[in-house]
């Protein structure tokens, strides 16, 4: 029972750093940039501000699955899990490719911009990358709520 609840624990830690994350990133880093920087040093800024909360995404990722795997055995595999952990992992997988897909190709595209001071190539960089996180902010909601509502329907 202990493990299973530091297991639940740090679930939760790590969803709420990346789903929050992505939406302090989103709301609030982003838009405060944009309103006080030139694009330049908001361009720099954002390409330094996303690499670092993507370095702590990926352990989120990895905090996510191992403690996830591990109370689904706990509760005896199959035969235990209710549908919506079925659910919260697939969209889960989703969000991971999403994720992956913005460390890999646009954020060291931006950071390669941002050093070569192309600013219109790191502009649109930083823009796929905003519209990335917003579906994965999206996905992340979604998490939340199957997690909560899928507690009731049965």
């Amino acid at each position: 029972m202990l493990l299973h609840v530091v297991l639940l624990v740090l679930h939760l830690l790590a969803a709420t750093f990346w789903v929050g994350g992505m939406a302090a990133m989103y709301f609030a880093a982003r838009t405060a940039a944009a309103a006080v920087l030139e694009p330049p040093a908001r361009l720099a800024f954002m390409s330094n501000a996303l690499a670092r909360f993507f370095g702590g995404v990926r352990v989120a990722v990895a905090v996510l699955f191992l403690s996830g795997i591990g109370m689904y055995f706990l509760v005896g595999g199959f035969s235990g899990v209710h549908w919506r952990i079925y659910a919260m992992f697939g969209v889960a997988v989703v969000m991971v490719g999403v994720f992956d897909l913005a460390r890999k190709r646009p954020l060291p595209a931006l950071q390669r911009a941002v050093a070569a001071s192309d600013w219109k190539t790191a502009a649109d960089r930083l823009n796929e990358i905003r519209r990335l996180v917003a579906v994965n902010l999206g996905l992340g909601v979604a998490v939340y709520a199957i997690a909560i509502v899928g507690r009731a329907i049965n």
